[in-house]
């Protein structure tokens, strides 16, 4: 095979995820479009005032951030599981599961750091022991 240049092609070179959707104009308009929705969102919930419980508000802009992890993962990364015969899917499943663990595991640690505090650190006094 060869290119305007004259030089030959290998078409091994361009197999490489070559069943793997690049993405068409369309998909990109709306991966943008839910971007923006699903960041104005949370912003018009905190500056706005909207909902009274903080919880409640909590919940919707963190339900809003995993909608946009989803959005930016199918519409611009392309991660599916026909491309680079799942193994693509599989490292984002390892990577989220990781980062699950990570952030879990430092809000426990967080949690239980008072109660793992040394005697006398918590009211401020330096401990008497020798």
């Amino acid at each position: 095979m060869n290119d305007d240049s004259g030089a030959t092609m290998d078409p091994q070179l361009h197999a490489h995820g070559a069943d793997a959707g690049h993405g068409t104009l369309k998909s990109y308009w709306v991966g943008f479009i839910l971007s923006v929705v699903l960041t104005a969102i949370p912003f018009w919930l905190v500056m706005g005032d909207v909902i009274a419980d903080s919880r409640a508000t909590i919940a919707v802009i963190v339900a809003c951030a995993i909608a946009q992890i989803l959005v930016h993962t199918l519409c611009f990364l392309h991660v599916n599981t026909r491309g680079e015969g799942g193994w693509t899917l599989l490292a984002y499943v390892f990577t989220a599961v990781i980062v699950i663990i990570t952030i879990a595991g430092s809000m426990w640690i967080m949690y239980h750091l008072n109660a793992n505090m040394m005697p006398g650190m918590i009211t401020g006094e330096a401990s008497q022991t020798p």
